[in-house]
């Protein structure tokens, strides 16, 4: 039986640049930084968060993602075309100009929304996400 999802995948253009935007704009901690035979395995995560790694994994050839394959994702990544989740906060406003002041991209400003409060962020690599504090129950 399955217990639980432990990674998910996000593809970096550039891990370094990866890293330095999930580590040092958005505060997460790196949880698996690998390097062997050519290879980088990097995983960031909240650092409130623990069971759930996000793996930088970088668009490269291999026998599971042949030279077109890659092309292609990289050609969708640069393009903004992934959402890759959503981040919660207890303050989208303040967390809004916190990242803002860092230098992190928005495709959206914090909006009032049935839900909450919502704001479209941007990575190093075009992926995006949102970034939600939920509307509180009455």
């Amino acid at each position: 039986m399955i217990e639980q999802l432990s990674h998910t995948t996000i593809y970096v253009l550039d891990q370094d640049e990866a890293l330095t935007f999930y580590r040092d704009k958005l505060g997460f901690e790196v949880r698996s930084n690998i390097r062997t035979d050519g290879f980088w395995w990097l995983t960031v995560s909240p650092k409130t968060q623990h069971g759930l790694e996000l793996v930088l994994m970088p668009i490269v050839e291999n026998p599971m993602m042949p030279a077109d394959t890659a092309a292609k994702l990289r050609e969708l990544v640069r393009a903004g075309t992934f959402r890759i989740g959503v981040f919660e906060t207890s303050d989208c406003r303040g967390t809004y100009e916190e990242l803002k002041s860092k230098g992190v991209e928005f495709q959206a400003p914090p909006t009032d929304r049935f839900y909450g409060v919502e704001a479209i962020v941007k990575d190093s690599s075009g992926n995006w996400f949102t970034l939600i504090e939920r509307k509180k129950s009455k």
